[in-house]
């Protein structure tokens, strides 16, 4: 059940596209080096960050927690664990 719980979490935790934007950036990552990593296509990210379409299921996920983990470590590497 917490597996469950964890991945419904995740699903609703995907940021605005324009905040998903913004911590690709402040993580200093290309659109296709994330794209890559996600194994979609280049275009596919620009319209999740766009807000033209928005990514479902088990990418959806994949997505929040590359999202999530990328704001991290930008915060944590940023002076004195503040955003840039």
């Amino acid at each position: 059940m917490s597996a469950l719980l964890e991945e419904v979490r995740e699903s609703l935790s995907l940021p605005s596209p324009p905040v998903a934007r913004e911590i690709r950036q402040a993580a200093g990552v290309t659109q296709a080096r994330m794209a890559a990593e996600l194994q979609v296509h280049e275009t596919t990210l620009a319209r999740w960050e766009s807000g033209t379409c928005t990514p479902r299921g088990d990418m959806r996920r994949q997505y929040a927690r590359l999202l999530a983990d990328l704001d991290d470590a930008a915060r944590n590497s940023a002076p004195n664990g503040s955003a840039a």
